[in-house]
């Protein structure tokens, strides 16, 4: 069955230009698109949407604030931030509201396909490097408060020592193949010890590990462990 792909964003010919490309793949199919997030969430309540490319600067409702919104519902579908330079650190906001990754609206083609496929597939691994340079340059400026930081502290310490390794590895971009290699595991016993942190942190995936991990100061920027 193609990947339902919902297109919001406020520019008109950017959604076109992404819907010709995607109309191209035979296990893709926009179903539903929408000028700004408020239009967004009005869609999804009769749409089954499986992956929506999320513009972030946007009319009546931002695309940080509808990405929470939908990340709340039950079987929610998956959100693709599309965002630019100037424009990350609402990329972070985004992440930690749920977003499964983010790429720049001038992605190559082949990039963009293959983001919209991992994130349908439930991996959620969106160049996890490139999300750890993202924290590296905002997370000094978007401070969380510190009781949160202690809740989620708290939270990282029901991890065994492998796992919180692991975690920590994960935090720092690299692939479930690069930490097999590093800790002389298995890839498939990585993907269970990832499997299991998602579980008792409860987070939705990788990206949203690595968030953690930086709130929580356990990886600083630059990508080193504390």
């Amino acid at each position: 069955m193609p990947i339902r792909v919902m297109l919001v964003d406020d520019q008109v010919l950017l959604r076109t230009g992404f819907r010709m490309v995607l109309a191209a793949q035979p296990d893709m199919d926009v179903v539903a698109e929408a000028g700004d997030g408020l239009e967004a969430l009005e869609v999804l309540r009769s749409t089954q949407v499986d992956v929506v490319l999320m513009d972030v600067r946007m009319p009546r409702l931002d695309g940080v604030e509808a990405t929470a919104r939908i990340c709340r519902a039950e079987n929610a579908p998956k959100v693709l931030i599309l965002t630019t330079f100037d424009l990350d650190e609402y990329a972070f906001s985004a992440l930690k509201a749920g977003a499964g990754g983010f790429m720049l609206k001038d992605v190559p083609p082949a990039e963009l396909l293959t983001a919209i496929r991992a994130v349908h597939s439930g991996d959620a691994v969106v160049a996890p490097s490139t999300t750890r340079r993202l924290l590296d340059r905002f997370t000094p400026m978007l401070p969380s408060s510190t009781s949160t930081a202690e809740a989620e502290r708290s939270e990282v310490s029901k991890l065994t020592d492998r796992e919180r390794e692991v975690m920590l590895l994960v935090a720092q971009g690299l692939s479930n193949g690069e930490i097999a290699a590093k800790l002389v595991l298995s890839e498939a016993t990585v993907k269970t010890h990832v499997g299991r942190i998602l579980t008792k942190l409860g987070l939705r995936d990788r990206v949203q590990v690595v968030v953690l991990a930086y709130e929580t100061g356990l990886v600083r920027a630059g990508g080193t462990a504390s």
